[in-house]
């Protein structure tokens, strides 16, 4: 396989060029060390320059196997990560920690991680000594080159999160040909962020791997590329799921409109709250619900 020669496309207003897929670090965790450093070298060696993580993957380990892997080529890559404390002076730790581990002085997109997951969040980031402070803080010192939030609860969050605040400049938001059957992020979300001009990250395009059972994976990659979207975090756990996805993103092709709703037939047959169990309505309870079996967000 070539190197090189995957589509990039313009990360929102940012002007940065990425990759259309990249890793997603939440899976490491069901690989050995070793494993999870000769996927990330790999999808290096391959041209990815998109590498997307959060500071409670694997307990702060992924974060490790990026500085382990990205650190001698670190302004060649595009690196996330994402707070999951809601103060600011939680997530000022979080950051620093996730620096030192990734053996770096900034990352280039820091972002509020789910966004919604509990029904005051939206009041704690946003009030006197929340995360928010933190990330408007941290982009100014130049900790971080730009800031996110993802969202995968309720599609209504992100419209939320926009009108609370100006100067967002990427999310990272569930898009696959399930989505729109239930709770639809690609109806409500995705037009709100398109017109602000982010940059938007897919995650959840193969349902977690739920929709492999309705239609194949390339399906899938080639569904979320279809959508005004930038980039795929994808959840690898071997070289060779590496070199699947990337064939698939240099083979892809857009699909027209007719095949879009031939995808999202097929996949209505298994949508819903069952496939998509990451979704929770603004203001609704956790309990009862099931986590996912591969969480990547």
């Amino acid at each position: 396989m070539q190197a090189g020669d995957i589509p990039k496309r313009e990360f929102g207003k940012t002007g940065e060029m990425l990759t259309v897929i990249g890793p997603g670090g939440a899976r490491f965790r069901m690989v050995s060390w070793e494993e999870a450093t000769a996927i990330v070298r790999r999808c290096y060696d391959l041209g990815i320059n998109y590498y997307d993580c959060s500071h409670n993957y694997w307990g702060g380990r992924s974060e490790e196997v990026y500085g382990a892997v990205l650190a001698p080529f670190r302004q060649d890559v595009f690196i996330t990560t994402k707070c999951d404390a809601r103060t600011r002076e939680g997530a000022e730790r979080e950051l620093e920690a996730g620096l030192k581990s990734m053996k770096t002085d900034y990352v280039d997109l820091w972002q509020l991680h789910k966004v919604g997951h509990s029904d005051d969040d939206l009041e704690a980031i946003f009030a006197p000594g929340g995360a928010m402070e933190a990330l408007v803080a941290a982009k100014k010192a130049g900790k971080c080159r730009f800031i996110g939030f993802t969202v995968h609860g309720d599609p209504n969050t992100v419209v939320q999160l926009l009108q609370l605040y100006n100067d967002w400049d990427a999310t990272l938001i569930p898009l696959n040909p399930a989505d729109p059957a239930y709770m639809s992020f690609e109806k409500i979300a995705l037009p709100a962020v398109i017109e602000r001009g982010l940059g938007i990250q897919v995650m959840k395009s193969l349902g977690n791997g739920k929709l492999l059972s309705a239609i194949t994976a390339r399906d899938c990659i080639n569904y979320a590329l279809s959508l005004p979207t930038h980039c795929i975090a994808l959840g690898f756990t071997s070289i060779g799921q590496v070199e699947d996805d990337v064939r698939f993103a240099q083979e892809y092709k857009p699909l027209s409109g007719e095949e879009m709703d031939q995808l999202r037939s097929r996949a209505a047959k298994v949508a819903g709250p069952n496939l998509e169990d990451w979704k929770k309505p603004l203001g609704a309870t956790l309990a009862g619900r099931q986590t996912p079996l591969h969480d990547d967000v």
